[in-house]
């Protein structure tokens, strides 16, 4: 379960900052009092337009930074008190993330179990099935450094995942990637759902979010706009498609 509760995040801004997004302002508020609630055994969809304050809400969730105001429950453990606890209640998967390229698929999987602690016969059982079901034994034994993309995301979704985390985060999973691969990140999460995780996933990819989604919210420079279930959503249509709804609530509130 994760609660948000009243979450605002303030930034401060250089001089060149300033400049690059046109503010007068030194300080610049990513989030302004933002609530929601991702159940178990659900698919939580996080939209909105890029700044939108989508990612760093992802990441004040996963204990990356910390809320200037508000309250987020992991499991009922406030992430501000119990990070620590919390990081091995989490899976983050982010399209952005970097790995050590001089190490194998195995050795980055094996490195990330070993910092869970986790004992080597239940290592050894997951990583067999995350490899079978991700298709990476092809590449195991190869270097970071020489994968493709996809593979590369394959090997995230394994480290991410190594200790059976009850809370999944993913921040547009597959933005950027092929079909195939896109396509195994959606049936994990689908996996993931019947497992009876807590799922918060974040994508510009309508038809994922329509495939996947149960509950929805939308922010919109930093404010939350929309909050229900998505079946709720779909009855509300304001326009010929999803998509076409989406761009009209952003846009019904930049005119606010």
């Amino acid at each position: 379960m994760i609660e948000v509760q009243e979450v605002s995040k303030i930034f401060k801004l250089n001089k060149k900052q300033q400049k690059e997004f046109n503010l007068d302002n030194p300080t610049f508020a990513a989030l302004d009092k933002v609530s929601f609630v991702c159940k178990p055994g659900s698919v939580f969809s996080l939209l909105g337009p890029n700044g939108a304050g989508k990612t760093t809400m992802l990441r004040i969730i996963a204990t990356i930074l910390n809320p200037e105001t508000g309250v987020v429950l992991i499991n009922s453990k406030n992430t501000k008190e119990n990070k620590n606890l919390i990081r091995k209640e989490i899976g983050f998967l982010t399209g952005s993330t970097n790995l050590y390229e001089k190490l194998t698929a195995s050795e980055i999987v094996k490195y990330f179990s070993d910092l869970y602690q986790i004992p080597n016969a239940i290592f050894l059982e997951r990583k067999k099935n995350l490899f079978d079901q991700l298709q990476i034994n092809e590449f195991a034994n190869k270097k970071i450094g020489e994968l493709s993309t996809g593979m590369k995301q394959k090997v995230s979704i394994a480290r991410s995942m190594i200790h059976n985390p009850s809370i999944v985060i993913f921040d547009e999973p597959t933005s950027g990637l092929d079909v195939i691969t896109a396509h195994s990140i959606i049936e994990l999460i689908k996996q993931c759902k019947q497992e009876n995780k807590t799922i918060i996933f974040s994508s510009h990819i309508m038809s994922e979010v329509e495939l996947l989604c149960d509950d929805l919210a939308m922010i919109a420079h930093g404010k939350l706009i929309y909050n229900d279930t998505f079946e709720n959503y779909k009855k509300e249509l304001q326009g010929n498609s999803l998509t076409e709804n989406f761009i009209n609530r952003v846009m019904l509130t930049k005119s606010v």
